[in-house]
């Protein structure tokens, strides 16, 4: 998938950096362009009890992969290097690696959510969905930032 399938803006709602050829700003309009994925996810809150929502929205790995990550195209492990930093705009955090999202490996359906239960994002932008993790502690809400990073410092 090419960049240019995500509407790029100066406005957008995330913005995409790091090791990727393509850095951009991210639209909920744009999200909503790319192939959609739908699914019911259940996990529980340690204040609040289970929870089970409904979501739609473009998968993580998608949205990344059409800015296009800096792997090495002559080492097809390279990618499992690769680290995706999720930031919510209530400064909640998580850290994702790529060999977790990759089809090829971990093949975690995370999503970019732009609709829960069957209503827009639109004024809260989009949540980062982990479908499988018990708990919602990787669930951001109004996601601002992804950054893709690879490992070096944790080696050098």
């Amino acid at each position: 998938m090419e960049p240019t399938s995500i509407e790029q803006g100066t406005n957008g709602p995330v913005r995409l950096t790091g090791e990727v050829r393509e850095p951009a700003w991210l639209s909920m309009a744009g999200l909503r362009s790319m192939p959609q994925r739908e699914m019911t996810v259940s996990f529980e809150c340690r204040r609040s009890g289970s929870r089970r929502h409904f979501f739609t929205g473009p998968l993580l790995i998608d949205v990344i992969g059409a800015a296009g990550p800096l792997f090495d195209p002559g080492e097809r492990k390279d990618r499992l290097r690769f680290l995706v930093a999720v930031l919510g705009r209530d400064g909640h955090r998580a850290v994702l690696s790529w060999g977790e999202l990759d089809p090829e490996f971990g093949n975690t359906a995370a999503l970019l959510a732009v609709s829960m239960d069957c209503r827009d994002l639109d004024e809260q932008g989009p949540h980062l969905v982990m479908p499988g993790d018990r708990c919602g502690a990787r669930h951001i809400s109004q996601v601002t930032d992804l950054r893709v990073c690879a490992d070096e410092r944790l080696w050098g």
